[in-house]
């Protein structure tokens, strides 16, 4: 039991269960990207522990990037407007990309993200994301790859964050109303 175990009202998955998941992922995305040289484009921060994982899961010739972004609004809600504060550093003309995110939910990152990567000549822009939440889509974009889907929670753990927080939980938890609603 670590200090932060107990903010946390129930454990979606486990440490095994992510493994076991990502395994699966790096698995069906080698069979896809074998012949593609893909670049691996993970969004900071949250994907970055997912990232790791996949890329040696997927043991394919590839290369590695980070990018981040901002949303405009506060933790709860957003207007859809994305600016880049990291970009990439290479050029992407003809590559085939894949997108890490830790979670898709509104949509607007992604889908702001994947047009930019096509405007700047990205031959293929494939996303994958540990967490779906469906519920919360506001922006027509899916994930190509897609790790588990989540109910409209409050998740952490695993690099998901709230505040920076908790981020180093080696599993997917729910966070306490509490927790949260003091904000």
């Amino acid at each position: 039991m670590g200090m932060m175990d107990q903010d946390i009202l129930k454990v979606l998955y486990s440490e095994e269960q992510i493994a076991q998941r990502i395994r699966d992922l790096g698995a069906e995305m080698y069979e896809d990207l074998k012949d593609k040289d893909p670049l691996f484009i993970s969004v900071l921060r949250g994907a970055f522990i997912f990232m790791a994982d996949i890329v040696r899961a997927c043991q394919v010739k590839s290369d590695v990037e980070f990018i981040a972004v901002s949303s405009y609004g506060n933790a709860f809600s957003t207007t859809g407007a994305v600016k880049i504060t990291h970009d990439i550093q290479q050029d992407i003309t003809g590559r085939n990309l894949v997108v890490i995110e830790d979670i898709l939910d509104s949509g607007n990152t992604l889908h702001f993200l994947k047009q930019y990567f096509i405007t700047k000549g990205a031959a293929s822009v494939s996303i994958c994301t540990l967490l779906d939440k469906p519920s919360r889509r506001a922006k027509a974009i899916q994930a190509d790859y897609i790790g588990f889907v989540v109910p409209d929670e409050f998740v952490v753990g695993y690099g998901l964050d709230y505040c920076q927080k908790y981020r180093n939980l080696p599993y997917i938890g729910v966070l306490k109303p509490e927790v949260y609603q003091g904000e």
